[in-house]
C-alpha cells in the first residue's frame, strides 16, 4: 500500500504514485549478469565488486522514484539529441541493422558496454567515424562539465567514452560528446581524443573486479573513512564496513 502520509498535497500523492509505478516496472526487469563499461571509472573497486555480484542494497537504500524519473529524462533527452544532430546534417547510427545497440563483449560476455552511437559522416571540421555519447545533466553539473572540460569534471564518463573507443575500434579519431543542460536546454560539446593508457587501466580494472569477485575476494575499498562523502552515498555503505577491511 502507498504511504500518503509523507505529503497530503495532490503533488505528493500523484508523485507517490508515479514512484510506485516506476519501481513496479524495474522490479520486473532482469538484472544485467555482466559488469558495465561504464561504471568502470567509479572510484571503489569494490563497490563494482558489490554491482556486479549483484549485492542487496542496505535496507533503505532502494532507487527512489525520483532518481529513476532522472534516468527517464536522460533516455528522452538523448532520443531528442539524436534528431536534432541528424537535423544539423550529422549521419549518426544508434542501432544495428537487426535493431540491437552497438556494443562489445569481453570477458566470456561478462565485461559488456552499449554504445549511444556512432557517427559516420556529418558537416566539415569533424572526423568521422566518431563515437558519441550523450548525457543531461543539471545546470550546476553541466557548469563544471563546461569550466573543467570531460576528464576532470566527469572522471566515470571520460573512462567510458575512451573504453568504448578502444573495444569497438573507434579510436583513431576523437570521440564527440555531448550534454544538455536540462534546465537552459544549452548544448555542450568536447572532442575527445582517445587515452590509451586510460583505456587500459580500466580494462584491467575490469578483469580485476570480475576475478575477484568470482574468486570471492573483496577488493581495497577506494576510502578509508565511512564518513566520506562517496561512501554516505553508496547503496553498500552499512555491509562494506561490516566487512573486514
Amino acid at each position: 500500500m502507498i504511504d500518503f502520509n509523507s505529503s497530503s498535497s495532490v503533488s505528493g500523492q500523484v508523485s507517490a504514485l508515479v514512484d510506485a509505478g516506476l519501481q513496479k516496472t524495474r522490479s520486473t526487469q532482469t538484472p544485467r549478469q555482466y559488469l558495465g563499461a561504464s561504471r568502470l571509472g567509479a572510484a571503489c573497486e569494490r563497490a563494482l565488486q558489490y554491482e556486479f555480484a549483484q549485492a542487496p542494497v542496505d535496507p533503505g537504500r532502494e532507487t527512489e522514484g525520483r532518481i529513476l524519473r532522472i534516468f527517464e529524462r536522460g533516455h528522452v533527452m538523448e532520443d531528442c539529441m539524436v534528431t536534432w544532430l541528424r537535423a544539423a546534417g550529422f549521419d549518426l547510427r544508434t542501432r544495428k541493422a537487426d535493431g540491437d545497440q552497438f556494443g562489445f563483449s569481453a570477458v566470456d560476455g561478462r565485461l559488456q558496454g552499449h554504445i549511444d552511437g556512432v557517427i559516420v559522416g556529418g558537416p566539415d571540421g569533424f572526423a568521422y567515424p566518431a563515437l558519441w555519447e550523450n548525457k543531461c545533466l543539471g545546470s550546476k553539473s553541466w557548469r563544471d562539465l563546461e569550466k573543467n572540460r570531460l576528464a576532470v569534471s566527469k572522471p566515470i564518463y571520460h573512462a567510458q567514452v575512451v573504453l568504448y573507443q578502444a573495444y569497438l575500434q573507434l579510436h583513431e579519431h576523437p570521440a564527440i560528446f555531448t550534454a544538455t543542460n536540462a534546465d537552459s536546454m544549452e548544448i555542450y560539446t568536447e572532442l575527445v581524443p582517445f587515452d590509451a593508457a586510460l583505456a587500459q587501466r580500466m580494462s584491467d580494472r575490469g578483469l580485476r573486479v570480475i576475478s575477484a569477485t568470482e574468486a570471492g575476494e573483496l577488493l581495497a575499498r577506494g576510502f578509508h573513512d565511512p564518513t566520506h562523502f562517496e561512501c554516505r552515498m553508496c547503496a553498500w555503505q552499512d555491509r562494506c564496513w561490516r566487512a573486514a577491511a
